[in-house]
C-alpha cells in the first residue's frame, strides 16, 4: 500500500494505478478520519468488490468541528490504521495534513441548504459546511469512480449526494456516491469511533440507544401517534443511563424533511449524550 500525504505524488500514483490496472478499471473511495474500525473495515470491503482500485483517505477535518467539540481529543493513530488497511489489500493511503489540505489562504466554503437543515445541522451549526467542503476536494483529489458512505451518518450522506448533483460532479458521478449499511456491535449499538471514549459503564447503558429505537420503529409502524412515540423514546434513553438527548425525530430519508407520521419512506434520527461523548444512530421505519 502507498501512503500519499502531498497532492501532486498523490495525482501521479492514481495515474499509475489505473494505467497498471488497464482500461476501464475503476477506482473506489472510502474517506475516513481515521480511528478504524468494523464498520471502516466493511466498507473497504465492499470498495474492494465494486472497484479494481481501492484508496482510503484518513483526514481529521478541523471545519467540521465546532468550538466546544472534540477535535483535539479525536483519536490519531495513523500506524495502527495503516495495518487495517495493508490487510485489507487497500492500494492507496491519501493521509494529509491540514496544511496541504487547507492552505494559506484558503478561503472557500460550500454549504449546502435543505438536507443540512436540523438534526445534526441544528445542534452543530457549520458542521455541515465543513463536510461538503472537505468531501469536494476529496472528489477533486483523488477523482474516484465510487465512493463509499456509511448509512450511520445517513444526514452527512444525503448532503454529500446533494452536493454532488448540485455542483454536476462526475468523478465520482451522484450515481456512484454508496451508502453502505450500518454494522453494529453484538448488542445493537452502532460502530462508532466515538465509542472509544465510552467508560465500561457507559458503554454497557449505551446499548438502550438501538433498543429503544426499535420498540419506537415497532409502535410507529402499528400506527401509535409519533409524538407519544418519541417522546417515550426520549424517557426510555434519560431512564437507561443517557445524560441528554439532542433529539429523536421522523424524517424523510430523502430530502431529511420533518414528519408528523410515517410516509413510507421515513428514518428515525436519535443523538444522545452519555458522559461527555454524543452517539448518534437512524433506522429505517419499515
Amino acid at each position: 500500500m502507498q501512503t500519499i500525504r502531498a497532492l501532486n505524488p498523490l495525482r501521479q500514483a492514481t495515474a499509475a494505478l489505473r494505467s497498471a490496472a488497464g482500461a476501464g478499471a475503476r477506482l473506489a473511495l472510502v474517506p475516513t478520519m481515521g480511528a478504524l474500525h468494523d464498520g471502516h473495515m466493511t466498507l473497504v470491503r465492499r470498495a474492494r468488490e465494486m472497484a479494481e482500485i481501492v484508496a482510503v483517505s484518513i483526514f481529521v477535518n478541523p471545519r467540521q468541528f465546532g468550538p466546544n467539540e472534540d477535535l483535539d481529543a479525536y483519536p490519531r493513530q495513523l500506524e495502527r490504521d495503516s495495518e487495517l488497511l495493508v490487510a485489507e489489500g487497500v492500494d492507496l493511503l491519501w493521509a494529509p495534513d491540514v496544511g496541504e489540505m487547507y492552505p494559506d489562504g484558503f478561503a472557500s466554503n460550500i454549504s449546502v441548504e435543505g438536507v443540512s437543515a436540523g438534526l445534526c445541522g441544528a445542534d452543530r451549526p457549520g458542521h455541515f459546511d465543513g463536510v461538503a467542503t472537505v468531501v469536494c476536494k476529496l472528489f477533486n483529489q483523488v477523482a474516484p469512480d465510487i465512493a463509499l458512505f456509511g448509512e450511520k451518518d445517513w444526514q452527512q450522506l444525503a448532503v454529500i449526494r446533494r452536493m454532488a448533483r448540485d455542483l454536476d460532479l462526475y468523478a465520482p458521478l451522484p450515481t456512484a456516491i454508496v451508502g453502505v449499511p450500518i454494522v453494529r456491535e453484538a448488542d445493537g449499538l452502532a460502530m462508532s469511533s466515538r465509542n472509544a471514549y465510552l467508560s465500561a459503564e457507559q458503554r454497557a447503558a449505551a446499548a438502550a440507544l438501538p433498543r429503544a429505537m426499535r420498540t419506537a420503529i415497532e409502535r410507529l409502524m402499528i400506527s401509535d401517534l409519533a409524538e407519544d412515540v418519541l417522546a417515550d423514546l426520549r424517557t426510555a434513553l434519560l431512564s437507561g443511563g443517557f445524560d441528554s438527548v439532542d433529539y429523536a425525530e421522523l424524517r424523510d430519508a430523502e430530502s431529511i424533511a420533518l414528519l408528523d407520521q410515517p410516509n413510507g419512506n421515513a428514518r428515525l434520527f436519535v443523538a444522545a449524550r452519555i458522559g461527555g461523548t454524543r452517539l448518534i444512530d437512524n433506522m429505517a421505519v419499515e
